[in-house]
């Protein structure tokens, strides 16, 4: 027996559970596809920036997601000596409208499940279906999953339109882009969680060194962990390396291959060595993207989040780019007439601006202030930063990425 047709998307992690979300709020059907056997609430620490938060509030749900996490204050960028070479305030603290929140992914990812079987219904998500492949004709299309937990092909299901929302290793992408391969340029990242006492006030999120000579990203997204006011804190090592292994979240990490180059990190605020050593949670992937394409639509199939455009997880935007994804989509597919037409649309706004983000985070990073004090001064300690480089010339820095990546202060407006 086949499903009923609507709008199938193909992932329920966090740009498919949006989509669903945006479509619902627009008056349109849809159902979620996710190849898990079930959902649950795994991986660490996400950053939402303003443009990001922008879009969780038109879901309803900036409030929840609010106190599940912490507002930042404060972005501060150290050497690996543990001295400030620049710093500046974040989120509503810098005149944006909305705040930036760390947030646990999996506190996150649960939110967007929650509120899709509260708003939609608890058959909204059907998990165990794994995809396989489609066929498209004029009037709709066909898919084909089999179970993830056992390897049974499920029941074809038809749809006016598809939306693949299934991550940087996605099955409906490599349909039409069969021989393609993640770009891997030596840069492996160790993620993990740790619960410590609140660092440099509780609110700042840091990034410590370069991956010239080992950068760790340290930021709290959870309050009061354990009731006696340690905060849970993320944190990601970032080094250049000759090793190139499969991108998985799920893959354990080993502190041996990393946390020797971290334990002369010990500063008066705090000791990163340690902060390793007592993680909770390591995980272990390269730093990946995907070389952006010149398509996304194919009839009735298109690509959204990181299916559409994998980039480095740098500066905290896939997240708010892939729900900027779906906020597009949805509006033009609820402007009516043919699905395709909306597709079409949606690409000619979002490739190039996405295109643009994955290029820039793989030469111009946030941390570009980072890598550029060090190929300054070099790899010691300074007296006096600004004998080499201005306040004003690293802002600038800062706020060059933020202009490409959406997030300037001016562009972070509500939504149409």
């Amino acid at each position: 027996m086949e499903v009923p047709r609507g709008i199938a998307i193909v992932g329920g992690g966090i740009a498919g559970l949006a989509l669903a979300l945006g479509l619902h709020r627009r008056g349109i059907p849809a159902r979620v596809y996710e190849a898990a056997p079930a959902i649950a609430e795994i991986g660490v620490g996400i950053t939402l920036l303003p443009h990001g938060m922008r879009e969780i509030a038109a879901l309803g749900l900036a409030d929840t997601v609010l106190a599940a996490g912490i507002e930042n204050r404060e972005s501060a960028f150290f050497n690996r000596f543990g001295q400030k070479l620049f710093a500046e305030p974040r989120g509503k603290f810098a005149g944006y409208p909305q705040p930036e929140v760390g947030i646990h992914r999996g506190r996150l990812h649960g939110i967007l499940l929650a509120a899709v079987r509260a708003q939609i219904g608890a058959d909204a998500v059907t998990c165990d279906h794994a995809f396989v492949g489609l066929d498209q004709t004029d009037a709709g299309a066909t898919l084909h999953f089999k179970a993830t937990s056992d390897g049974s092909m499920r029941a074809p299901v038809t749809a006016d339109v598809v939306i693949a929302c299934d991550g940087v290793n996605s099955a409906v992408r490599r349909l039409f882009y069969p021989h393609e391969t993640v770009a891997f340029t030596g840069i492996n990242t160790w993620r993990g969680v740790t619960r410590h006492k609140p660092i440099l006030g509780g609110s700042t999120y840091m990034r410590i060194g370069s991956i010239k000579t080992g950068k760790i990203v340290v930021y709290p997204i959870v309050n009061d962990i354990d009731g006696s006011g340690d905060q849970l804190i993320n944190w990601i090592a970032e080094i250049e390396t000759d090793r190139n292994q499969r991108n998985d979240w799920n893959q354990v990490g080993d502190r041996g291959d990393f946390l020797p180059i971290y334990e002369g990190f010990k500063f008066d605020w705090l000791d990163v060595g340690a902060l390793i050593r007592d993680a909770e949670t390591v995980l272990e992937y390269p730093m990946v993207d995907k070389d952006p394409v010149d398509r996304w639509t194919f009839g009735r199939v298109t690509f959204a989040g990181d299916a559409a455009h994998p980039m480095y997880p740098r500066g905290s935007n896939g997240s708010a780019q892939s729900l900027i994804d779906v906020r597009v989509l949805a509006d033009l597919l609820a402007a009516g007439g043919d699905p395709r037409a909306a597709f079409a649309a949606y690409e000619a706004e979002r490739r190039p601006a996405t295109a643009e983000i994955v290029r820039t985070n793989r030469v111009s990073p946030p941390d570009i202030i980072n890598l550029k004090v060090e190929e300054l001064v070099g790899d010691r300690p300074v007296d006096n930063l600004d004998a080499y480089i201005s306040q004003d010339e690293l802002r600038e820095l800062s706020d060059r990425y933020k202009r490409i990546a959406g997030f300037s202060v001016d562009s972070v407006a509500p939504p149409p």
